[in-house]
């Protein structure tokens, strides 16, 4: 966990592997870095074969760790709502 410099606060470990595999839930680690009231994070990870080439697991974790999906956004005054999606603005 980071603060907003950048500067490590304090390591966090979120999960264990077991001899082949973790099982990593994005929404876990943002819901922890929310609680924490942290500015950012790093993501580390080992590979116990040595190899660092990222799977495609990885690549998916990380998109889905940085893409906060918004499919609208709305504003309601009285008995009125704007739709940001319907207007075009996201």
């Amino acid at each position: 966990m980071l603060d907003v410099q950048n500067r490590l606060i304090e390591p966090v470990e979120l999960f264990r592997r077991t001899v082949s595999q973790a099982a990593i839930y994005p929404r876990e680690v943002v819901k922890e870095a929310l609680a924490r009231n942290r500015a950012a994070l790093i993501s580390i990870h080992n590979y116990p074969s040595g190899a660092t080439e990222p799977s495609r697991a990885d690549e998916l974790l990380t998109q889905a760790l940085v893409d906060i999906k918004l499919p609208d956004h709305r504003i309601v005054a009285g008995g009125d709502v704007l739709s940001f999606a319907e207007r075009g603005l996201l």
